[in-house]
């Protein structure tokens, strides 16, 4: 490609093709605007589009000299879709995020380049090569085409020294109104990686199991500056460092800094008193947990280290902290059937939990399962549109991909009902009410939007037969018939930028 001065580069982020129960906040994820922050502070013209905020400004998008993309699995139709219209326009794209890092030749089907891993130790030196037409080969991590074949460079090895990256400057996205302070939530991630190995989780493949963090005096500036009403940390396992994650929570107390926050932890962040009452003091308002089951065999599966008797405590000690739970469950493992999913659904109301999310597996690219499930011919999908958690793509061995999927969506229902919902007022607890109300709604709208896919699983399930074990040619080949969504969404993005471009000639 010629070289040519690069001036304005976008980025886009692609809305999810579906929704969930706390969609309606639509937090950006951090990684293109941390990228977006350092080209701005390098000379460069930048905006980010984030569709799940405010829409893509087409005439903002064709003047750009490169764009960027981010992907995750779920959102990478989407994302094909729109770098395949912006190619026609002779402009540059490049593309990264989890997905395309273990997908890289399937992207590069439809992008110039695609930046692999983490970014930020060469997304400038990619800019400054593109712009010369010359020096791709030393940028590691970058994918691209030369002539016929594809070049894959070296991964550049992850960096330790997460200080060096600016604080995400949330004023290059496109609707954001810093006088409002737009956010009623403030992402902030505070460390990456994460020393476990769930064997259905890309988090060690994409960011690795040496747990790297931010140091506590650069997180506490970054909340000076921000003046947050409520932090959600975005940390895989925010506790992984238990001692660390004492030190910041300390000096958010010392430096008065306490506003409510949340984040993902892990179950067993209730065997460490001191940490809690830190929690508690710095009021934290919510934890995201995976507790992922309560069959021994899938937790066993799963590489979760942990027991259900350790979850039941966990969920009784921190609720004695006034620290409210979003329980986390996968159902779909080779142990799972239809008594566990209603076992499930039982053991969050006894446990009262406050809110949860029912998913079923997903083989993600990266992942070993997705190579067994691979292997096996057990994916009855490759429309990455589905693999959201919430649509049912592979065959398990416990249960029919048909029931797993009605079974997890009535598992929703059953916990978001309307007595569930009412619950709340014994102990006066409104927020709750409040997010079981809007659980139920949502759900029951993802069931009606959805009905489509429902009718596709069952016409498969009977083409397929029942009784096959290990899902076979069968399924495998047939599976064909699911891919609707990636269809609906580029139908209508193509309809989105035919009608830009018609108005554009007609002007």
């Amino acid at each position: 490609m010629p070289n040519k001065p690069i001036k304005k580069i976008i980025f886009i982020e692609p809305k999810a093709p579906g929704y969930h129960i706390y969609s309606r906040w639509g937090l950006p994820r951090l990684g293109t605007i941390i990228l977006g922050t350092m080209l701005s502070n390098h000379g460069y013209d930048v905006k980010i589009f984030i569709e799940e905020i405010k829409g893509i400004d087409f005439d903002e998008l064709f003047e750009a000299d490169a764009v960027g993309i981010s992907t995750i699995t779920s959102t990478a139709p989407r994302a094909y879709e729109i770098a395949r219209q912006v190619k026609k326009s002779g402009i540059p794209v490049f593309m990264g995020g989890p997905h395309v890092t273990f997908m890289t030749d399937e992207a590069l089907k439809y992008v110039d380049y695609v930046l692999r891993g983490e970014a930020e130790e060469t997304i400038v030196d990619f800019i400054k090569a593109i712009e010369k037409g010359e020096g791709l080969e030393n940028i590691q991590g970058l994918s691209y085409h030369l002539g016929h074949l594809i070049k894959h460079n070296e991964l550049k090895p992850r960096c330790n020294d997460l200080d060096k990256y600016p604080f995400p400057n949330f004023s290059l996205i496109h609707g954001y109104d810093e006088a409002k302070n737009q956010y009623e939530i403030t992402p902030m991630q505070t460390s990456r990686g994460c020393p476990f190995d769930c064997n259905f989780c890309s988090v060690t493949e994409m960011f690795g199991k040496n747990y790297r963090f931010r140091s506590t005096d650069n997180v506490i500036e970054e909340i000076k500056q921000r003046k947050p009403e409520w932090i959600f940390f975005y940390d895989d396992n925010f506790a992984a460092n238990k001692k660390r994650t004492k030190e910041l929570l300390q000096k958010m107390i010392d430096n008065k800094l306490v506003v409510p926050w949340s984040s993902q932890v892990r179950a067993d962040v209730c065997k460490d008193k001191e940490l809690l009452e830190l929690m508690k003091r710095t009021k934290c308002a919510q934890v995201y947990i995976g507790f992922e089951s309560i069959n021994p065999k899938t937790l066993e599966q799963y590489n979760k280290n942990q027991t259900v008797e350790e979850i039941q405590e966990a969920i009784k000690i921190i609720h004695s902290y006034n620290i409210k739970i979003h329980g986390m469950f996968i159902f779909g493992s080779e142990f799972d059937d239809k008594k566990t999913i209603k076992e499930t659904v039982k053991f969050a109301k006894k446990m009262q939990i406050e809110s949860v999310q029912f998913m079923t597996l997903i083989p993600l690219p990266g992942t070993p399962l997705f190579k067994t499930m691979e292997e096996e011919k057990r994916l009855i999908s490759h429309d990455w549109g589905y693999y959201d958690g919430h649509h049912v793509v592979f065959k398990p061995k416990s249960i029919s991909f048909l029931d797993l999927q009605i079974e997890t969506v009535k598992a929703m229902l059953r916990f978001y009902s309307i007595p569930q919902i009412f619950s709340g007022l014994n102990r006066f607890d409104i927020w709750t009410m409040i997010i079981r109300a809007y659980g139920h709604r949502v759900t029951r709208k993802w069931r009606k939007n959805n009905l489509e896919f429902t009718e596709q699983l069952k016409q498969l399930y009977h083409q397929a037969g029942e009784g096959l074990s290990s899902a076979g040619k069968e399924i495998h080949s047939a599976g064909h018939k699911l891919e609707i969504k990636a269809r609906k969404t580029t139908d209508d993005l193509k309809e989105v930028f035919k009608k830009y471009r018609t108005t554009k000639k007609n002007i």
